[in-house]
């Protein structure tokens, strides 16, 4: 075989070079994961300055000065319940931060945790109720004292006690699966489809 044939075998030659499926379905993760992680950033600094909105409430509300004092008490452990969760997202934050979507086992941990994290965001949700029943019990006592002046066990207290619970726990169930579901859940929805596919393989 002289040079013309070898060069002629060379150019012939189709050589076809193709990634690892896995690796393109793995890396194909990493856009939802951004999305939830810039979320996250967002929903960081919005909830501390709802915080700080809150605190400024009797002067939004004209709340009298005898229950500017109960108000702060409140306060004071409403601040300290968000505190613990939002370390714990904050905390969760640095770490999808430093996270890599290099293998499989990378990205199954990835998505349980944030599975995790947004049950966690659920139960911070509920643990707020209490505070919105007082808060709604305050509004109700200091703007309508009437509905108070019969007793504890008289019809208005009753039904409004009974209206104040209902609402705020349906009213935070509600906006706490429409809030995780549309900022972080339809994104680990996405992650989650990309495990299964790489179960079929």
């Amino acid at each position: 075989m002289d040079f013309n044939d070898l060069q002629s075998a060379w150019n012939n030659d189709k050589t076809h070079v193709t990634l690892p499926t896995q690796l393109d379905k793995i890396n194909s993760a990493n856009t939802p994961l951004d999305k939830i992680k810039h979320n996250l950033k967002k929903e960081f600094l919005y909830q501390i300055q709802s915080i700080i909105f809150i605190g400024f409430s009797p002067l939004i509300l004209n709340f009298p000065s005898n229950g500017i004092k109960v108000f702060f008490l409140l306060y004071a452990l409403f601040v300290a319940v968000s505190a613990y969760y939002l370390i714990k997202l904050y905390r969760f934050y640095i770490s999808l931060g430093k996270t890599t979507l290099s293998t499989k086992d990378s990205l199954y941990e990835t998505y349980y945790e944030i599975r995790l994290n947004m049950e966690l965001y659920k139960t911070f949700g509920f643990a707020l109720v209490p505070f919105l029943i007082l808060f709604l019990f305050g509004i109700f006592y200091w703007h309508w004292p009437d509905f108070f002046n019969k007793g504890f066990n008289s019809t208005p207290f009753l039904a409004i006690t009974f209206a104040i619970v209902v609402f705020s726990i349906l009213y935070m169930g509600f906006a706490l699966e429409w809030w995780v579901k549309h900022f972080y859940g339809k994104y680990a929805q996405e992650m989650r489809k990309v495990i299964d596919s790489l179960k079929e393989e």
